[in-house]
C-alpha cells in the first residue's frame, strides 16, 4: 500500500505523519531531514509492536512523501531560493516567508511552486555528461 507523509514545519520544529492511513505515525526533528528519519523509526517500531496481527495497510508499504513549502526548502537547503523565486515569477521576499513558513500560501502558489520544480526536475533528467 501507498502511505503518504506529510512533512510540515509547526512552531516546534518539523513533524512527518501519515495522511491516509487509519494508524496514525509521527515523526519529529529540528529539521525535515530529521522528521522524515524519525517517522521511518516510529513506523518500524509500530510495524514491531504489532507482531503477526500488523493492519493490513501496513503490510509492504511504499512511502510517497509530500512537503508544505517551508519542509521542502529545508529538506533542498541548496536550492537558492531568491533565484528559484525569480525563475518561476514569485517575489523573492514572498518566497522567504514561505520558506520561514511564516505567512500563508494559497493553493495556487504552492501549485506554481511545484509546477517550477516539476519543470527543472525534467530539465535536469535531460542532462548527460
Amino acid at each position: 500500500m501507498k502511505i503518504i507523509v506529510v512533512i510540515e514545519r509547526d512552531r516546534h520544529g518539523f513533524g512527518a505523519f501519515t495522511s491516509n492511513t487509519e494508524s496514525t505515525i509521527i515523526g519529529e526533528g529540528e529539521t525535515a531531514l530529521e522528521a522524515k528519519e524519525d517517522f521511518i523509526k516510529s513506523f518500524s517500531e509500530v510495524v514491531e509492536s504489532y507482531g503477526e496481527s500488523l493492519p493490513e495497510e501496513l503490510t509492504d508499504p511504499t512511502f510517497e512523501f509530500k512537503y508544505d513549502v517551508s519542509a521542502f526548502f529545508d529538506m533542498f537547503d541548496f536550492i537558492n531560493v531568491t533565484r528559484f523565486a525569480k525563475r518561476i515569477g514569485i517575489n523573492s521576499s514572498l518566497m522567504r516567508h514561505y520558506k520561514l513558513g511564516d505567512t500563508y500560501i494559497s493553493d495556487a502558489q504552492a501549485h506554481k511552486i511545484e509546477s517550477g520544480l516539476h519543470e527543472i526536475a525534467e530539465q535536469l533528467l535531460q542532462v548527460r555528461l
